[in-house]
């Protein structure tokens, strides 16, 4: 593993992981952690590669559930074969976030993320759409969690109101 970080390493143990095969998708993922924490869940944050260091991943991947982690947010470029290694590895659940870059722009990582094999699912959101992995990873938590669930409920009872606003302020007559 070439880098670990915790959101607060004083905090409750972290209960997402999210994980990301090079460095330079630090920026991209950065959302998703930044997500969690407007919902309190701890996390932990890594950068490990499928291809480079496949012992480490297995490794790691190995002792995710022990330590509480109960679900793991993915995201990879290029080949893309992170997400699908993890989801391998665990039985936990993956949630994809595929990266932009190279030659097919991301559609390519989009592809590999999504296909995977019967018996190896992968939850997959969007190119870079790390905000929404953070956003159903807390949905799958807070299925045990009814604190949890409230604060999801005033999410989307917030977000709807932002749009409907929006949309009021665009049928207003000028004036």
């Amino acid at each position: 593993m070439s880098e670990i970080s915790r959101n607060d390493p004083n905090a409750r143990s972290p209960k997402v992981a999210i994980v990301y095969g090079s460095p330079s998708d630090a920026q991209t993922m950065s959302k998703a952690g930044a997500t969690l924490e407007r919902f309190g869940v701890p996390y932990e944050q890594v950068s490990v590669s499928a291809h480079r260091s496949p012992r480490t991943l297995a490794e790691y991947v190995d002792e995710l559930a022990a330590r509480g982690i109960a679900v793991v947010i993915a995201g990879a470029g290029l080949a893309a074969a992170l997400p699908g290694s993890v989801a391998a590895l665990t039985t936990l659940p993956v949630i994809g976030v595929p990266i932009t870059g190279g030659a097919l722009d991301g559609m390519d990582s989009l592809l590999a993320i999504v296909q995977m094999p019967p018996g190896v699912p992968v939850a997959t959101v969007g190119l870079n759409n790390s905000t929404n992995a953070a956003v159903l990873a807390t949905q799958i938590l807070a299925l045990s969690d009814p604190g949890l669930r409230a604060l999801l409920t005033a999410f989307k009872d917030d977000f709807e109101k932002a749009a409907a606003a929006g949309l009021e302020e665009a049928l207003a007559p000028d004036r």
